[in-house]
């Protein structure tokens, strides 16, 4: 059902064309999509744009800035971690952004 919803959301065809294609009532899809729409949105393994881009180091010197990460949310908050940061601290961290 989820993934039939998903497929006619990406199709960009109108309901009526993308059920006959399938032979599918224009109904059903109508009731698969309430289904689907009025389940709780898991974020967990959702996909989110991310833009990547490269820019020259603030501190092309400083071994400290070497391999830098930084991750910077809509809300403008920013978090950047050295190479050898420590993974679980860094999930914690996210884990209490994620409740606020």
């Amino acid at each position: 059902m989820e993934a039939l919803v998903a497929e006619f959301e990406a199709s960009g065809l109108m309901r009526a064309a993308f059920c006959h294609a399938r032979g599918l009532a224009v109904g059903t899809l109508d009731k698969y999509r309430r289904r689907v729409q009025s389940k709780p949105q898991s974020r967990a393994g959702a996909l989110l744009p991310v833009e990547v881009f490269s820019s020259p180091s603030r501190h092309a010197d400083s071994e400290t800035h070497d391999g830098v990460l930084t991750v910077e949310l809509r809300s403008g908050r920013r978090i950047e971690v050295n190479r050898g940061f420590d993974a679980q601290t860094l999930e914690r961290l996210l884990a209490v952004l994620d409740r606020v």
